[in-house]
């Protein structure tokens, strides 16, 4: 007899005007909103083991505070912490979580925690008897490479669309779509969706869920009874921009955002009446917490750095121009941020798995490569790599990148080698799990 329920549940968890946003190094405080955002939640179970697994329309919250907020829905819902599994979008135009850059809106922060528990006991209260199959598609010309070698020899992020300076990007997006569904008895059809590209289309001041809105609005408008939550995958290096100048640039932004949302659920769409039956139990969960060295600084910069961060925090850039410093405000603020210390780091790696589909969490913003390898290393049919998941602790650059420098190397609060500790973690996670 097969034990596999499903259930689902979704909130509005848009935060009131005025609060700042997150993602990027100037401030930004909403005055409006494009779309609202929300909380996704697919509730899985065998009879014996419950998971909840949720997706919020945020850039990313950090581990110690994502802890609170699983272990609060873990007593609310008298599951275990580890059944709780919070993954963040990291849409752009969402509010500020945390308080690196800007200051965070506390009584929001409580409104979202009590909203997590909600909506994970909503997805559980909804468990129905059902069954999985699982598709791949691919959604080519909307996921590009940001990180490009130029003539002189360096690297770069974001050299600017067109630059003569370009001779090549360094490395290849991952265009595959992968999709589960959980098809019910008398109830609507879930569907999970994992694409993995920066969700920092549309910029500006107003809230939006950016294209995983696109992603989840056309697919529950175009099929019937079917609700969508989306996963973001391994996007670290990747974003919407087309540098080598092929796409179109006379949209806007947020058209274009509707155009990756629909594009990823075109390739889901694909595939829909084509997936493969797989298995859905047993339901299984866990945490391995592993240890990164952290990217401390050269001492001698750190005066240097604690001038460009002071300067920056007063709203003086042009005063940073000046110096005349081969040094950047990200790099700056990471000097600062690890002038004490300390030597490394503990990130919680995370994994889900109910039957021959898993979902592997990473609390950051690991590069595409990670996530190929460990699909790749996985054991199970289908698995599914969630960026900032269960914490947000910033860039995972690839071995290589370390040797080739730019922005997400500089900023990274972690040394070289963090991504192959996380390839073996996750893996050594997913393989306990069977």
């Amino acid at each position: 007899m097969n034990s596999f329920k499903a259930g689902f549940a979704r909130l509005d968890i848009t935060p009131p005007l005025g609060v700042n946003m997150a993602g990027y190094y100037s401030q930004r405080i909403a005055d409006g909103v494009l779309d609202n955002l929300y909380a996704s939640a697919v509730a899985v179970s065998d009879g014996s083991n419950t998971a909840v697994i949720i997706s919020l329309d945020l850039l990313g919250i950090k581990k110690e505070k994502t802890a609170l907020y699983r272990q609060a829905a873990a007593d609310k819902n008298q599951i275990p912490f580890e059944s709780v599994f919070i993954s963040c979008t990291h849409t752009h135009t969402g509010p500020v979580m945390e308080t690196k850059l800007f200051e965070e809106d506390p009584a929001y922060n409580d409104y979202l925690g009590r909203k997590i528990c909600d909506v994970a006991f909503l997805a559980i209260s909804d468990l129905k008897p059902a069954s999985v199959s699982i598709g791949r598609s691919t959604a080519p010309g909307i996921s590009f490479v940001r990180r490009f070698r130029m003539k002189d020899g360096s690297v770069r992020t974001n050299p600017g669309r067109n630059n003569p300076d370009i001779l090549e990007p360094v490395g290849t997006p991952d265009e595959t779509v992968q999709l589960v569904r959980i098809h019910r008895e008398d109830a609507d059809e879930i569907l999970l969706v994992n694409f993995q590209v920066h969700p920092d289309v549309i910029g500006g001041t107003k809230f939006s869920a950016d294209y995983p809105k696109f992603v989840r609005d056309t697919l529950e408008k175009t099929l019937d009874n079917v609700k969508c939550i989306y996963i973001n995958g391994a996007q670290g290096d990747t974003n919407h921009i087309d540098h080598l100048g092929v796409s179109d640039t006379s949209v806007t932004r947020y058209k274009l955002s509707e155009h990756m949302g629909k594009t990823i659920a075109g390739a889901v769409l694909q595939v829909y009446m084509k997936t493969k039956p797989v298995k859905g139990t047993p339901v299984r969960f866990g945490q391995n917490d592993v240890e990164a060295p952290a990217n401390l600084p050269d001492k001698s910069k750190i005066p240097d750095a604690q001038r460009i961060v002071e300067l920056h925090r007063a709203g003086k850039n042009e005063e940073i121009n000046a110096l005349g410093l081969e040094m950047s405000v990200p790099e700056a603020y990471r000097i600062v941020r690890l002038a004490n210390g300390p030597e490394s780091f503990t990130l919680p790696l995370t994994a889900v798995r109910f039957g021959d589909v898993s979902l592997a969490g990473i609390p950051g913003e690991p590069f595409t490569d990670i996530g190929r390898e460990i699909k790749e290393n996985s054991p199970y049919e289908m698995t599914l790599v969630s960026c900032c998941a269960n914490g947000y602790e910033g860039y995972f650059p690839m071995q290589s990148a370390y040797d080739e420098g730019g922005y997400e190397v500089v900023s990274s609060s972690f040394r070289a080698g963090v991504a192959e500790i996380i390839i073996e973690g996750s893996t050594d996670l997913l393989k306990d799990l069977k």
